[in-house]
């Protein structure tokens, strides 16, 4: 199986999220808050995200990435691939994910002398935090939603991505680095637009330990927040997530494909 795809995954995953960071916290102060434990896991993640994809394809067409130009695979194959690839990183991605969004929601202040500790001092207190807590389940709290986002919206990504390409790139020819920049760009506004509902959800059914409050499963955390804020709360954030989508999903794509064109 070529290595070339997630060493490329992971170093564009990386690069994009030091970017995106900032956006992700949505605070004036502590933009790069936690950061160190985010680039390590998307950048693995990313690794598998891409890998699985160009493996999928290549098992799929028979064709390698450098091929790809001169016979482009179809849009059907482009979706199986990059759903095979997001539902797999979800799997990955969901501890990750969880710790991340528990950090991030911190609201304790850094300890000074005399103040209180934070309830989490950092990646591995957390984990062990609710690993004690929750059991091993609590890691995965909120697995479910992640792989019902991350799984059709990856393959809406990989075909946004492969569709604005091939409209504004000649036939077997490579794409220029633009139009590399604004299909990632775009790619990562569509499939946020897409997944932003179970986002929400997610989000609340990884914050549900911390905050006391329980929810019977995904469905009831669907009908629970519709019935107390309306339809609206499934689309909240959703104009933070494009902002951050399109320049790291540019950089994302733009590195990764330097790096295989670089290696070819």
């Amino acid at each position: 199986m070529p290595a070339e795809e997630f060493v490329a995954g992971w170093i564009s995953g990386a690069l994009g999220l030091v970017l995106g960071h900032p956006f992700d916290t949505v605070k004036l102060l502590g933009f790069f808050k936690g950061m160190s434990f985010p680039i390590a896991s998307i950048a693995v993640v990313n690794s598998i995200l891409f890998g699985v994809y160009s493996n999928a394809l290549l098992a799929l067409t028979a064709t390698s990435h450098q091929e790809r130009r001169a016979q482009p695979p179809s849009y059907t194959h482009v979706f199986i691939a990059g759903c095979t690839g997001g539902f797999l990183q979800a799997y990955c991605l969901a501890p990750f994910d969880l710790i991340k969004v528990r950090l991030q929601n911190q609201t304790e202040p850094r300890a000074k002398p005399g103040s209180p500790q934070p309830r989490y001092r950092g990646p591995v207190h957390c984990a062990a935090s609710i690993f004690q807590a929750e059991g091993p389940r609590g890691l995965f709290r909120g697995a479910w939603a992640l792989t019902l986002r991350d799984t059709p919206t990856l393959g809406i990504y990989f075909v946004t991505y492969e569709w604005l390409c091939r409209q504004f790139t000649p036939d077997g020819q490579t794409p220029s680095s633009g139009t590399v920049l604004v299909a990632g760009g775009f790619a990562g506004i569509t499939s946020w637009v897409a997944a932003t509902p179970l986002d929400v959800i997610k989000s609340r059914m990884q914050m549900a330990g911390l905050k006391q409050r329980a929810y019977g499963g995904l469905l009831d955390c669907m009908v629970s927040s519709a019935r107390q804020e309306g339809l609206g709360v499934f689309f909240r954030g959703l104009t933070i997530n494009s902002a951050r989508a399109f320049p790291v999903n540019a950089v994302t794509f733009l590195s990764y494909e330097h790096l295989l064109l670089s290696w070819g």
